[in-house]
């Protein structure tokens, strides 16, 4: 299906109108009218891009206001904002690469920080035993902060399983818990507490919850310091500087469209009945069905939900995705459909 215009809760397909609940944005925050004049205002300031390295003689003073910021929120000594996401992950991976040899990968990572050489975490439902011999070793592990197909925060227990003699870096990607789980929002990135880590690392979009054109990497000083440096960083453009001033200027409304997004997933809780042919968290925006035949007969309703095929999985991923900017009435169909 091909449309002409941004899809927030309602689209035109075929000149036919139907309620949308895909994407990724879940605070409603790409279609907000509010924000959108904040960003238009940032753009008379800032540009429409600006696309210079971060280490050229000239520098915004956005860059280290938003970076300051992302710090502070997220807990980690410093943070690097990117022009996107996914660039931000192939940054720590290939840095990563060049002083350690050994990548583990819990199920389902995202391909942005998935190792091509990078191990399984699990065997047969069990820690690598890799993991728990007593070679003295540097390894990474990456994984997702809430993985596809799933609902609720992935559990990070399975880091006391490993022998103290591993010197462990793990690398959680929070782009799709970033802005909604955790305290404010701020992902699961600053409650991850183990004697087993050498070094945390997050790296993120900021284009689906938080509506940011852009990606973005946290960690201890040295290590952010070292990615600053690298080639590829300094070859690149930023993120779009406009949109990082919109977000510091939007810190309230933010916090309403999440209270928005809650009480939206507290109402559908209400009038959902679960089955098995669907995942539901009402404390996470996503339901996910596994049922092809849910999808054909939300579409027979005029519903359209996210359906495609994602490259680390064998069959078709169904998303619902409800935001901030759906209204009981859709919320309504939609259960009624389901049920």
């Amino acid at each position: 299906m091909t449309i002409n215009e941004f899809p927030s809760r309602e689209i035109t397909v075929n000149d036919k109108q139907y309620l949308y609940f895909g994407g990724t944005s879940y605070l409603g925050m790409a279609s907000n009218k509010e924000f959108q004049t904040t960003i238009f205002e940032g753009l008379k300031k800032w540009g429409t891009f600006y696309g210079s390295s971060r280490s050229a003689n000239i520098k915004l003073a956005i860059y280290n206001e938003a970076e300051s910021y992302f710090s502070k929120f997220l807990e980690a000594e410093a943070s690097l904002t990117i022009s996107s996401g996914t660039l931000a992950g192939k940054m720590v991976v290939d840095y990563l690469s060049k002083s350690t040899k050994k990548f583990f990968h819990y199920p389902k990572t995202h391909p942005a920080v998935l190792h091509p050489n990078s191990l399984p975490l699990f065997l047969n439902g069990n820690i690598n035993p890799l993991l728990q011999n007593n070679i003295a070793e540097d390894i990474v592990i990456t994984t997702d902060a809430i993985l596809a197909l799933e609902t609720t925060p992935t559990s990070f227990d399975f880091l006391d399983a490993i022998t103290p003699q591993k010197n462990t870096t793990l690398v959680v990607d929070e782009s799709h818990s970033l802005g909604i789980i955790g305290t404010d929002g701020k992902g699961v990135f600053s409650s991850i507490k183990s004697d087993k880590i050498h070094r945390k690392i997050l790296i993120s979009s900021l284009g689906k919850a938080l509506g940011l054109s852009g990606g973005i990497i946290a960690s201890d000083k040295n290590f952010v310091d070292a990615i600053r440096n690298q080639t590829l960083f300094v070859s690149s453009s930023g993120a779009n500087p406009a949109y990082l001033e919109a977000f510091l200027k939007s810190k309230q409304l933010y916090k309403k469209q999440r209270t928005l997004l809650f009480n939206n997933l507290d109402f559908l809780a209400s009038i959902l009945k679960q089955n098995e042919s669907f995942y539901f968290n009402k404390n996470y925006p996503v339901i996910y069905s596994t049922s092809d035949i849910l999808h054909e007969k939300l579409l027979k309703n005029n519903i359209i939900i996210a359906r495609f095929k994602y490259p680390t999985y064998e069959n078709f991923m169904n998303r619902i995705v409800i935001t901030a900017n759906h209204t009981k009435s859709d919320l309504e169909k939609l259960a009624k459909t389901i049920n």
